[in-house]
This record gives C-alpha cells, structure tokens and sequence, in this order.
C-alpha cells in the first residue's frame, strides 16, 4: 500500500486527486475476544471482501489487526458516495454484537503531498471520529440463554425434551440424560456470533458464509467452557454437528469418536431443522423428517441414534393423537 501512494504522490505536477481512507472497526476486539481468533479472522476475511468491492474501482488494503485502507480515485464529492459504501460494507451485527467503523481520510494531493504525511493525517481524523462515535457495549444475553428459539412450546418440535427421550432409551442414566438435554436446548447458543445476514439469508451460502456459520459450535463450545456451570455441555455442542461418516465439522471425527451425546444432539437438531420453516426451505412433516433422518443413517447420523428417535417421536406423536381425538398412522 505504501508503495502505491509513492507511486501516485511522486510527481507533483501530475498527480490525479485520490482520496486515501483508513478504516478501524469499532466492536472487534470485544468479539474476538469473546468468540476466538477463529471465528474473528473468518469475520475479518468477510468484511475485507466487502470493503474491496464497495470501493471500486478504487483498491482496498488489510493494514493490519482490524485496520483497513482504501485508495479511492476522483474527487471529494466522487469519494463520499464510496466511503459511504465502505462505511457500510464493515458494518456486521448479530444477538451477541455489533461491529461498526471508524474513518478517516484525506484527500490528495490538495491536502498532502507525501505518503507519511497522508496516512498521519487520515490516522488523526479516523481517531478523532472513533473517539466521538457510539461506544454502547453489546453484551450476551442473560444466564447464556439463546434468542433464536420457538416462543411457544412444541412437544412434537422442542429439541430438549426429545433429546431427553432418545437419551433414556439409549439406556443412559438421569445425569447423563440431563447433560444432553441441556446441550440439545443450547446447541447453537454460537450464533449470536454469527451475522444475522448470512443466518437469515434465503438460499445457498457461498464458502466464505458456510465457514464462519461453521465456527458456531466451536464458539458455543467456548462460551459454554467460561461458565463452570454449563462447561460440562461444551464437548457435546462441539461434537453436534460431526457426521458419522466422518464427514462433519469441526473436528472429522467419525462413528463412536463422537461423544454420543453429540450424535443425540446432531439427530434432534437435524429433525428440529426440517420441522421449522427458514429461509431456505418449507417445514417438513414430522413424519417425513423422520424419514430423510432414516435415509442418512450410517452416513450422517448413528443408525442407533435414529432407531431410538424414531421410537420416541412416534411415542410422542401418539399421545398428542390421544389427546385430540387422532390416530397416528
């Protein structure tokens, strides 16, 4: 980057105006700090994706850390409908944050004449904006608790008490089946580290979104280790999207690698997924969900797992059929 501002600032007289803009995102060591550097690099890749298209035909730089640059051709009045597009481009916000930026610029060759003397400018004035700019601390929701749920209970739908269910016919014993049905209920509390944009974006993600939205069970996983009464739930949300096949993230681990409260918690989550309408797809039938979850044992889910699933919901179905009158078929 400083090359390039040589290369434009060397000759005086035919030098064509540019705007040099340096950006500081407001929010990200907060974020970084609370998710991992795992989650906070995915995140700083994303936005420099967006900031290098918002500023064409101009050039976009990572300085460093959470600090950007742009090199924006044209005037000032050409420049402040860019940096209104790069201002946005770095804006993400999600339940557990919100990340804004900080500008600052200069405008060349009227107001600087050197690289140092641009970039100490432009450093000042983005200081001076952040030092002015909304610092409200966007904090986790109470208690670790997670936002993104059904408001009203479901017993053919909740996760937890179908999680509950599949854990005692599996034979395990009250504590274990208490420790799974508290991961099932915070399975993806993660996703707050998630931006609401890709979690609630209509159609495919592209590889860049799938890998940030894939770091969500190693951010609950980390969020849940902090709190000494919920850190024993931690491996089994890190384990809740292995597949069997080995297939799965974030670890590849396959068959009995996977805790088997991770492979109770992946069936109930996959079945909780198909059942609820998203962006992306219809809500599937109970019954019909069971049979897509039929179709990936051995491959995606433990065919045990599956087995006793289906025994439960079936259970479940029947009473809710007693109860109005119906008959499961």
């Amino acid at each position: 980057m400083l090359d390039d501002l040589e290369v434009r600032l060397a000759d005086a007289g035919a030098v064509e105006p540019f705007t040099l803009a340096l950006f500081d995102l407001d929010g990200f060591k907060a974020y970084n700090d609370r998710f991992g550097h795992l989650g906070g690099d995915a995140l700083l890749e994303r936005l420099a994706g967006r900031l290098a298209a918002a500023v064409v035909p101009g050039r976009a730089f990572r300085m460093g850390g959470d600090e950007f640059c742009a090199v924006i051709d044209g005037d000032a009045e050409t420049a402040r409908a860019v940096l209104s597009r790069a201002r946005s481009a770095l804006v993400e916000r999600g339940d557990g944050f919100l990340i804004t930026a900080s500008c600052g610029t200069v405008h060349c060759p009227e107001e600087a004449w050197t690289p140092t003397t641009a970039l100490q400018l432009a450093d000042t004035r983005m200081y001076a904006d952040k030092e002015t700019a909304d610092r409200t601390p966007v904090t986790l929701p109470d208690g670790v608790t997670h936002r993104r749920r059904p408001a009203v209970a479901d017993p053919l739908r909740d996760v937890g008490p179908i999680a509950a269910d599949v854990a005692r016919r599996l034979g395990l014993d009250d504590d274990e089946v208490r420790r799974i049905t508290r991961a099932a209920e915070l399975r993806d509390i993660g996703k707050i580290a998630v931006p609401e944009e890709i979690l609630h974006k209509p159609g495919r993600l592209d590889d860049d979104e799938l890998r940030i939205v894939r770091q969500h069970t190693v951010i609950g996983e980390r969020i849940l280790r902090v709190a000494p009464a919920l850190s024993e739930l931690a491996p089994l949300v890190r384990a809740s999207h292995e597949r069997f096949d080995g297939d799965g993230y974030p670890d590849g681990l396959r068959g009995e690698e996977i805790p088997l409260g991770g492979r109770i918690v992946a069936v109930c989550d996959a079945y909780h997924a198909m059942v609820h309408r998203a962006a992306h797809h219809e809500a599937r039938a109970p019954l019909e969900a069971l049979r897509e979850l039929r179709a990936g044992a051995g491959t995606q889910f433990d065919p045990r797992v599956v087995s006793a699933f289906g025994v439960a919901l079936r259970e479940r179905m029947s009473v809710e059929a007693a109860l109005s009158g119906q008959r499961v078929r």
